[in-house]
């Protein structure tokens, strides 16, 4: 037995060979890995859309409601919705976590007409609130992600 193994079906295969159950299961790991990371961007994209895909319904509108409520109150309060072209490392930190918010970050610059008005508290704490917006929906994200890896999360 030291030169074959046991595979699953219980015979007895040479070293080297491949079994066909291997093969399958090689395949569908792969295809587990690409549907999780399709699932993983559209639960970016789409905050909750990750988690509606999987059938968590609770946990898809939660993410969902919630990262739209604070784009929503953040822009609302004149946040600073950072830009790509930041000058500095702070402004393209604050555009990732921005970015992060998926597809609300295109709702957010269309909400915001004024401009930023982070001279206040209402401003600064509105930015505050598009920045865990987005941190938010990519950990949700990242748990669709890993949900649909099959691992407990």
């Amino acid at each position: 037995m030291f030169m074959s193994e046991i595979t699953e079906q219980g015979s007895v295969a040479e070293e080297g060979t491949v079994s066909d159950a291997a093969v399958a299961d090689g395949r569908r790991a792969e295809k587990r890995k690409a549907a999780a990371y399709a699932i993983a961007v559209a639960g970016w994209v789409v905050p909750g859309l990750g988690h509606a895909i999987l059938k968590m319904w609770g946990r898809a509108a939660a993410c969902f409601l919630t990262v739209g409520l604070l784009v929503v109150l953040g822009a609302g309060m004149r946040g600073n919705i950072f830009a790509s072209g930041g000058g500095d490392a702070f402004d393209t930190l604050g555009y990732f976590a921005d970015l992060g918010a998926g597809g609300f970050y295109f709702v957010a610059r269309s909400i915001e007409k004024q401009g930023a008005d982070v001279s206040h508290a209402n401003g600064d704490y509105g930015t505050r609130f598009l920045a865990t917006a987005g941190i938010l929906n990519l950990l949700a994200a990242l748990h669709a992600f890993e949900a649909a890896r099959g691992h407990k999360a």
